[in-house]
């Protein structure tokens, strides 16, 4: 068994920092989501701590947890934002991020969604496509504004990750690729209402190796060298994110020393081919942010032991964590209670009517009706995938801050599911 950091057994009883989470699920129900403000801080200050005293911005991947509480909190530790829609540009502006610290990437944003953040002032907008710098430009020049732009460069370097979280090859739908990067640049240059400012790449997620992220900044300077040539200048470099977290015992890209790799390889290469002349980095971490600093906690309904399998169905349920349907995502399952006897291999699985609504297979636990489980590692990718599949309530959300326990999102109610709908006038 793995736990993480500030998830522990105390006096044989499973606890978030100095909270037991029998305290959550008597006071919140399950399925609640649980995260530690301490490991969310610490997951982020592994980047600004490794940014210390160069010209660098960690902006946090809004799609992996968008809780306002959670980026209110990254908000205030100095995080930019990385987002995605509309509504992820809202909820930052809601926390209290600034503005000026947002980029704006994805690959089909609308006029409107365009209009909003040039209204409020975003730092940049990563553009993906050639149609999309030609909206971008009617949007601005309406607004009589000149929009600051980036261009997502597809480096096609292999992540080595899952396919449906690769997007750095040429099979992708992301990013501009990069034969057809000089004359996106080119084009972006000649417009009239846009302002290039910067280059971008983000190859894929979880990757749990450096070569493939340092192969992309390597193709990405490389293209700034033969557009400062053309007179087409770049003021900063944004390296994407994507570095995997351990859900089992996988090795993983230790944060630090590959901030510290990447900083030091673009200072080394402007040196020797600008003369040191500045160039921000830019980093966009999601999950391995907060990824390991959440779990979700769900409660054994029914035990039903069979010929072929066994089977723990509990109360959470593939609209509450979709990674392990989706992706055959393994999260590691742990007991509240420490070292209970009589184990059995059981699959954990909800209450949905698919045969794909499961949560964890083939795993050794000690289980009876009624026991709580922890879903590891479930802080990224876990409450902003989930969905009302069945009219299903959106579960609770809670931050603990060493013994306190701050709700940060009320469990719905099944009202809720339907209050934006009507019924009809059947008068025939």
């Amino acid at each position: 068994m793995m736990l993480r950091p500030h998830i522990a057994y105390r006096l044989g009883q499973l606890h978030i920092e100095e909270v037991a989470l029998e305290r959550i699920a008597r006071r919140y129900g399950t399925p609640t989501y649980v995260y530690s403000r301490a490991a969310l801080s610490e997951g982020f200050r592994a980047y600004a701590d490794a940014c210390r005293g160069h010209d660098a911005l960690v902006c946090y991947a809004v799609k992996a947890s968008s809780n306002l509480a959670i980026l209110q909190l990254l908000a205030h530790l100095g995080a930019g934002f990385d987002i995605v829609s509309a509504g992820e540009l809202e909820r930052v502006l809601a926390a209290g991020g600034d503005p000026a610290k947002i980029i704006f990437s994805g690959v089909g944003k609308t006029a409107a969604e365009l209009g909003r953040a040039l209204e409020v002032g975003i730092g940049c907008f990563n553009v993906e496509s050639f149609s999309e710098l030609h909206r971008l430009d009617a949007v601005a020049r309406d607004a009589r504004a000149r929009a600051p732009v980036s261009l997502r460069i597809n480096p096609d370097v292999d992540p080595k990750t899952h396919p449906y979280i690769a997007t750095g090859l040429k099979d992708t739908k992301f990013g501009i690729p990069i034969e057809d990067a000089l004359a996106a640049y080119r084009e972006a240059a000649r417009l009239p209402h846009l302002e290039v400012v910067g280059i971008d790449c983000h190859i894929g997620s979880q990757l749990l190796e450096e070569e493939p992220l340092i192969a992309a900044v390597d193709r990405l300077t490389g293209l700034v060298d033969r557009l400062e040539l053309e007179q087409i200048a770049i003021r900063h470099i944004d390296v994407g994110g994507g570095i995997g977290i351990a859900y089992q015992a996988e090795e993983t890209v230790a944060v630090g020393s590959f901030v510290k790799r990447v900083l030091a390889r673009i200072a080394d290469w402007r040196r020797a081919r600008h003369g040191g002349s500045p160039l921000r980095v830019l980093f966009e971490p999601g999950r391995s942010v907060v990824g390991n600093a959440g779990l979700l906690l769900a409660r054994v309904e029914y035990l039903k032991p069979g010929h072929e399998k066994n089977y723990a169905i509990v109360d959470a349920a593939m609209n509450d964590l979709l990674r392990p349907s989706l992706y055959e995502a393994w999260h590691e399952v742990v007991p509240f209670q420490e070292g209970q006897a009589g184990a059995k291999r059981w699959d954990v699985v909800g209450p949905i009517c698919e045969s794909g609504d499961w949560l964890a297979r083939d795993r050794e636990l000690s289980l009876a009706e009624g026991d709580l489980l922890a879903f590891l590692s479930a802080g990224a990718y876990g409450m902003s995938m989930a969905s009302h599949y069945n009219s299903r309530p959106l579960a609770a959300e809670v931050m603990v801050d060493r013994d306190t326990i701050h709700e940060i999102r009320a469990r719905e109610p099944i009202s809720a599911l339907f209050a934006q709908e009507k019924l009809l006038p059947l008068t025939r």
